[in-house]
């Protein structure tokens, strides 16, 4: 992410929301991201949307949020990413780490 993309918080936390697509869902995408979340230290959600693609969200110190999008492009051993979009946003304090329904 760029200066100009990222939106920081005062104690240095950045947020990145992010879509994945590709065949995402049943492979146990959603349970590997919290996993890599929780081993990097960043706090957010992730779910499966309807239309077939996983949503998250990566709240922390920049350089473990960038390693946390990075993963997301392989994902899961199962999966097969397509493609992520990622769109930084300004952090809301987000505390752990949950698989939403």
């Amino acid at each position: 992410m760029s200066d100009d993309e990222r939106a920081t918080s005062d104690d240095g936390r950045v947020r990145a929301h992010v879509h994945v697509t590709g065949r995402v869902q049943g492979v146990f995408y959603r349970a590997s991201t919290r996993d890599a979340a929780r081993e990097r230290g960043v706090d957010g959600w992730v779910r499966n949307l309807d239309d077939g693609r996983v949503e998250a969200v990566f709240e922390g110190a920049e350089d473990a949020v960038e390693a946390m999008v990075e993963w997301c492009e392989t994902g899961s051993p199962a999966a097969s990413v397509e493609g992520v979009d990622v769109t930084s946003e300004a952090p809301e304090g987000i505390t752990g780490f949950e698989i939403r329904r």
